[in-house]
């Protein structure tokens, strides 16, 4: 049987853009554009006629911006939403609130086709489609107010949850209280690190250091974002840079991250890590070694195994790790990846992993042994 040909909705300003992104994804035979929208309220509309598979969305439109497009479609007939968007302040800003808003993943726009890079973004483009065309997606209403603060979950001064695998031998199943927090995260990643990071109180007593896979140019634009929905201090890695209680640390594009015995940051250009530079399993090994038992370690929403081999280390030395559930997940690849090879200590759906952290983090002060 043929496969099905996914039917895609191009949303972009810009005629000779818009041209270009046509070309790059009827060029494969698995995907047809089915409808052109030169604004956002042409991309509302034709949604709900069309009923596409998956919308491609520019952010910066006449008439209606691509954010207000993303809040109305996912509001009213919700489809899976690509980003896609030029690398400058203004269009990174709105890309994020975007994905806020329900909108999948960001991605930037190709240059001509002359372009030393075109090739690697119109690949990315096309295999992005073609995955978020099946992510289910739901009704969303706008959020008007900040996150909540986390609460505490009970079971965080408890015993600990079943493990959803068998851990890796020589894991210790103890929790001790964490003196760092390591997240890595990808496709779906920003909207729940802004859940997670929104959601803690402003005086973390621990650093907490993030890989998040995105699209070279798009870091600091993620970090500008963070900060408008958290008192935490974030910022990009710096070499030599010693992580302090409060900061959220983001490695920094094609760069891999990680600490040294002195408790720095180091970063390198080393080779990626199957397939990813940073990544998350160079940062989560690094963090076994230093931390051990002191760490804690989340893996969130993301394709691949990015991680899983880290989370590993870090659970055979004492870590706590924490993985997403799959309901809660945009894609449920890096925390299943990490569950199957036994690194999960406890599995939980995204609003409740902000509370987990901080209860990590009180364990001494809650009269659990430390």
């Amino acid at each position: 049987m043929a496969s099905k040909t996914l039917r895609v909705l191009v949303t972009e300003d810009s005629v000779v853009a818009r041209a270009l992104l046509v070309s790059i994804i009827n060029r494969d035979p698995d995907l047809e554009v089915v409808g052109e929208a030169r604004d956002g309220g042409q991309a509302v509309k034709m949604a709900a006629e069309l009923e596409p598979d998956v919308i491609t969305m520019d952010v910066h439109m006449p008439k209606m911006d691509g954010l207000e497009a993303t809040r109305r479609i996912m509001a009213e007939t919700p489809k899976p939403i690509v980003v896609i968007s030029a690398i400058d302040p203004k269009d990174v800003k709105m890309s994020f609130e975007a994905l806020q808003s329900g909108a999948l993943v960001v991605l930037a726009k190709p240059s001509g086709p002359t372009a030393p890079d075109f090739d690697e973004r119109a690949s990315q483009i096309v295999s992005t489609v073609k995955t978020m065309a099946g992510v289910r997606v739901v009704k969303r209403r706008p959020r008007l107010t900040r996150p909540q603060p986390a609460s505490v979950p009970t079971a965080a001064a408890g015993a600990a949850p079943a493990t959803p695998q068998a851990a890796p031998a020589g894991a210790s199943t103890a929790r001790r209280r964490i003196e760092l927090v390591a997240i890595g995260s990808s496709t779906g990643g920003p909207d729940a690190l802004g859940k997670i990071i929104g959601a803690l109180p402003g005086k973390a007593p621990v650093p907490i250091l993030i890989v998040q896979h995105i699209t070279v140019g798009f870091h600091q634009g993620l970090v500008d974002w963070l900060n408008n929905i958290t008192p935490l201090s974030v910022m990009l890695g710096e070499e030599g840079h010693m992580p302090m209680p409060g900061e959220v640390i983001l490695a920094p594009g094609e760069h891999h991250m990680s600490v040294d015995a002195r408790k720095r940051l180091t970063l390198t250009e080393e080779l990626p890590v199957r397939g990813h530079r940073p990544s998350a399993t160079h940062l989560f090994r690094s963090v076994a070694r230093v931390y051990g038992a002191h760490a804690m370690g989340v893996i969130l929403t993301g394709m691949g195994d990015d991680g899983a081999d880290g989370l590993v280390d870090l659970r055979r030395a004492g870590g706590w790790v924490i993985g997403q559930d799959e309901a809660t997940c945009v894609v449920y690849g890096m925390p299943r990846e990490a569950a199957a090879r036994g690194a999960v200590s406890e599995v939980l759906p995204l609003p409740e992993i902000a509370g987990a952290i901080v209860g990590g983090w009180n364990r001494g002060r809650l009269g659990v042994a430390a």
